[in-house]
């Protein structure tokens, strides 16, 4: 007799959801329109607020994550969540530059205190090992803003070009195109399609092993940390040793993603995944630098200075008149007397701050490159107290990839 197949049971159907509702973070379904209702901690931490008491960093965070859990958008199926950190660039960057445009003072202040809340606001997220949009967000949204200023303020002037123009616009579409590139798979390790990844009585037989072992294998510590490879023992940068060898793997083993790591991996901590050959987690494109998008990134890097350069030249050559470009930068009467100029003028010493920080990233990359190391194990040489630094900090001798 043939078996009688079981019916599945049917499981009940959700009510699809209207633009305006969505499914919060504890399960239940919400409205838009009651993002200020039922919030026991925004309550808390008003009540405080007006009897002048402290706020504990509990509350704080719980606050925070009710706000990012709410702040949505109406969508088709379901209102879409939106990432509170991709907001102050947009509101924060033109109010500044407006500021900073009223008089030099203001602008001293302003664009001094611009990269100070950067850093911070970095080594913030950095040490919490959180993920951010702040830094794409206020990326693009430069890019796009100092455009919009471009084509507002100065190229009514009259002294810029169609052909300029258009080389300008070019330039900026594809660091678009660069970014876009960069920002896509830097080369993750898939742990289900991986083929080194071990079985658990393999990985047990190894860890039993490995503590015999690793106390007298060159290149490896008693924790099992991964340390970099000498071009002796490595030269490709890509060969093993045998999968059977329980020291290797034991070394090479990530215990969070569940598979054996080829040479000069890493697994990040902040995309919670395994890279190859891993060079940073880069915070301006939310990413990882990896084998994968290396190419493009230092594409998007080397496309940002010369455009921005270009359209720095362009600008100073419009508002200050009959001045070299250097000698511009830092003297051009009359300039605060036009706001026109003036915000102009700001726009401009705020693309120069920008583009002094991504030469240095670019200087460091290609430093990097020519002595075939990553930032990581430079970074993690630093640390290890077995590399130098040389020309100023400039350059790090790893004394392990050549």
């Amino acid at each position: 007799m043939k078996p009688v197949k079981k019916k599945k049971t049917e499981e009940p159907e959700l009510e699809p959801l209207c633009c305006c509702e969505y499914i919060d973070r504890n399960g239940e379904k919400n409205h838009v329109a009651a993002c200020l209702c039922d919030c026991q901690d925004l309550d808390e931490g008003c009540d405080r607020w007006i009897t002048c008491k402290s706020l504990q960093p509990e509350t704080c965070e719980r606050i925070m994550d009710t706000i990012s859990d709410r702040l949505r958008i109406p969508w088709l199926r379901g209102a879409k969540k939106v990432n509170i950190s991709i907001i102050p660039p947009l509101v924060l960057l033109p109010v500044f530059l407006h500021v900073a445009s009223w008089h030099f003072l203001l602008g001293v202040v302003v664009l001094t205190s611009l990269p100070v809340l950067a850093l911070w606001y970095y080594y913030l997220t950095h040490r919490r090992k959180e993920q951010t949009l702040f830094f794409l967000s206020l990326g693009l949204f430069s890019l796009g803003y100092m455009y919009y200023v471009f084509l507002q303020e100065v190229v009514p002037k009259g002294r810029v070009g169609p052909v300029q123009l258009a080389v300008l616009t070019c330039g900026l579409f594809l660091i678009l195109l660069a970014l876009y590139r960069a920002k896509k798979n830097p080369g993750y390790l898939n742990p289900a399609s991986s083929d080194r990844a071990l079985s658990s009585s393999q990985l047990e037989l190894l860890n039993r092993k490995g503590q015999e072992k690793t106390k007298g294998f060159p290149g490896t510590d008693t924790s099992g940390s991964l340390n970099n490879r000498t071009a002796k023992d490595d030269p490709r940068g890509s060969s093993r040793m045998p999968a059977g060898s329980p020291t290797k793997a034991k070394e090479d083993w990530c215990a969070k993603c569940q598979l054996v790591r080829p040479a000069r991996a890493w697994h990040c901590r902040i995309c919670g995944i395994c890279v190859r050959r891993m060079d940073h987690h880069c915070v301006w494109i939310n990413s990882c630098v990896g084998e994968s998008n290396h190419q493009a990134f230092i594409l998007a890097l080397l496309i940002f200075l010369l455009t921005s350069v270009y359209g720095i030249t362009l600008t100073l050559d419009t508002i200050c008149r009959d001045r070299s470009v250097f000698t511009a930068l830092f003297y051009c009467p009359g300039v605060y007397a036009n706001y026109s100029s003036a915000l102009s003028f700001t726009c401009v010493w705020y693309s120069v701050i920008i583009t002094a920080g991504m030469a240095y990233i670019f200087l460091i990359q290609l430093i990097n490159i020519s002595y075939n190391v990553t930032e990581r194990e430079v970074q993690q040489a630093l640390r290890q107290k077995t590399g130098r630094r040389l020309l100023c900090g400039l350059i790090v001798d790893t004394g392990l990839l050549g």
